[in-house]
């Protein structure tokens, strides 16, 4: 046995009343050391090492051996395996890392003892990672395609996000989009990407158009891009009609974007490219 882990012998008499978790026949439990905490409560920056102790009370005429796991966040323990006489308790130190790059918050853990027989016990674990709180979406890759408009949408900050999209297209014409802000069915964690398609069954088949995305959320986030697409009815296109067809037309795109950015200004960005899309009618 690590020489880390402490096994007491005490007598039945002296072992705190708060501990056990386990019922008389089974024999053992499993709790906080120190007595007198339902559960473990760790708290820590980015990049910290939290240590604390768990005891494993046997209450039992027998030995018995247990061995030890974490679950929801990560758990190093000192001794994964211990025998804990009859009548002992063992105390087993352990720690737990908070990531480098873990974003504000609360996750909730637990600390689990499994015996020979398979009998488990548990307490609770929860751990609260401190760390400015930062709010910050960007919207890119946007572009017309036949199922409609594609995006993505990036979290850049540290904090979890239920974006809201708002889109409008203007047309030669006029208005051929006005769609008001509504909240999507995503929820974007901190450092995730995610691609979702606006539908847009009814796009014209002739027309030059403009199309704006707005993105927000929570704490200040935003983001707005807007390309600029023509739509080419190919069949009235003599000559080039069947080729253009299969390989689909070359449009311009202009992509501009205006950012909100946590506690900062905004800022704009315009780049052209072209790229391949099927437009017109037929696709």
């Amino acid at each position: 046995m690590s020489s880390a882990v402490r096994v007491l012998a005490l007598s039945l008499l002296l072992l705190p009343t708060a501990a056990p978790t386990a019922t008389a026949a089974e024999g053992w439990s499993v709790a906080p050391s120190g007595g007198g905490r339902p559960s473990f409560y760790a708290e820590g920056a980015p990049g910290t090492v939290l240590e604390d102790t768990v005891s494993v009370t046997n209450r039992g005429a027998a030995p018995v051996t247990v061995r030890l796991h974490g679950t929801g966040v990560p758990v190093a323990f000192a001794d994964s395996r211990v025998r804990v006489p009859a009548r002992t308790r063992a105390e087993i130190p352990f720690t737990v890392t908070v990531g480098a790059g873990a974003a504000p918050g609360d996750r909730s853990g637990e600390i689990v003892a499994r015996d020979s027989g398979g009998r488990t016990r548990s307490v609770a674990l929860r751990l609260r990672v401190t760390g400015p709180e930062l709010s910050a979406l960007t919207v890119e890759q946007v572009a017309v395609h036949a199922e409609g408009i594609t995006y993505v949408l990036v979290n850049r900050g540290t904090t979890a996000l239920v974006p809201s999209l708002a889109v409008r297209a203007d047309g030669v014409v006029g208005r051929l989009l006005d769609r008001a802000p509504r909240p999507l069915p995503v929820e974007l964690p901190p450092g995730s990407r995610t691609k979702l398609t606006e539908p847009w069954p009814d796009r014209p088949a002739l027309d030059a158009v403009d199309i704006r995305l707005t993105v927000t959320a929570a704490g200040g986030a935003g983001d707005t891009a807007q390309v600029s697409a023509r739509f080419v009815p190919w069949g009235a296109v003599a000559g080039t009609a069947g080729a253009l067809a299969t390989t689909g037309a070359l449009f311009a795109v202009r992509r501009r974007t205006r950012r909100a950015r946590h506690g900062g200004e905004a800022g704009e960005v315009e780049q052209s490219v072209r790229q391949p899309e099927l437009t017109g009618a037929g696709t």
